[in-house]
């Protein structure tokens, strides 16, 4: 069955490493024992939405070593369709997750085959971008991978502009709907500093090539600005163990509820309980909820007012 959502993007293994605190400059702390997790940006979002009910085809690369052949596994236990994942060179993608007793994480990432994902791969699934409802892409590939897959999308184009870099002008002209965090959004806007308040997320939002922006704020929730619209989404609060890969599970939830039919506000509503969920279990993929834990968080929420 062909995919009804797209994602093209980065596939890592991850070490996740606990520690008592995260280090500062020149600073070493000892930490326990690392453990692996699927992860990188694109096959997080790619699970949390297979998880969420979604026909889901992932485009990106892995190497051509074992770490590969455990990613390529994981993506398929999920149901997530794989075809156009090539294997290109000898290394995997890899990301260290530290991760402090608040569930606050530092995250640095070697490429591997991430950074081989061209126009060429991406073009290869022209017919699954062509038919999909939605297309989700983050910018842990080359820009011009990014690019091409905004071209030859029919559907819904969401960028999910992380970790921050140079984007072509061009993209802007496909681009439905953008979701930073404060720091990308001040990056984008070649701001001097993050936003401060809300009213500073909402007067950069606006400063951005594209009608409908939704930042989020980490445990605070998120900020969902629709041309002259504006939605301030508080998250509930809950015990953290873990927030790697929430802002993951909020864009792959945002997806889902747009494919829906919601409006912008409401589907940032459903994404923000979504996130909520994934943070209180360890791992970026692992932590996904299902789509019957989040109707029935959604439900509670409801009913408690």
């Amino acid at each position: 069955m062909a995919p009804d959502v797209v994602v093209v993007g980065s596939v890592n293994l991850d070490l996740r490493i606990e520690v008592a605190e995260l280090p500062r400059p020149g600073q070493t702390v000892l930490a326990g024992d690392p453990s692996r997790f699927s992860g990188g940006k694109g096959a997080n979002q790619a699970v949390a939405l297979a998880r969420l009910g979604h026909q889901v085809g992932l485009v990106g690369a892995v190497g051509d070593d074992a770490d590969g052949g455990w990613l390529r596994a994981g993506l398929d236990r999920e149901g997530v369709d794989a075809t156009h994942l090539r294997s290109i060179g000898d290394s995997s993608g890899q990301a260290f997750v530290f991760v402090d007793p608040d569930g606050e994480n530092s995250i640095v990432v070697s490429p591997g085959a991430n950074a081989r994902v061209s126009p060429d791969v991406v073009r290869a699934a022209q017919p699954w971008l062509v038919d999909a409802a939605a297309t989700l892409v983050q910018c842990e590939i080359p820009a011009p991978a990014i690019l091409e897959a905004a071209r030859l999308s029919d559907g819904l184009f969401i960028l999910n502009p992380a970790p921050a870099m140079a984007l072509p002008e061009e993209l802007w002209h496909h681009v439905d709907v953008v979701v930073p965090n404060r720091l990308e959004l001040a990056h984008l806007t070649s701001a001097d500093q993050p936003p401060v308040d809300d009213a500073d997320v909402v007067r950069l939002a606006r400063q951005l090539p594209c009608e409908q922006v939704v930042t989020t704020l980490g445990s605070a929730g998120a900020i969902a600005v629709d041309g002259d619209r504006v939605a301030y989404v508080e998250a509930p609060r809950v015990s953290a163990v873990d927030t790697t890969g929430a802002g993951d599970c909020f864009c792959a939830a945002l997806a889902d509820a747009l494919i829906g039919g919601l409006g912008l506000a409401d589907a940032t509503r459903h994404a923000v309980r979504a996130a909520s969920l994934s943070v209180m279990a360890p791992g970026a993929q692992t932590s996904a909820p299902t789509r019957a834990q989040l109707l029935a968080a959604l439900d509670d929420a409801n009913g408690s007012g």
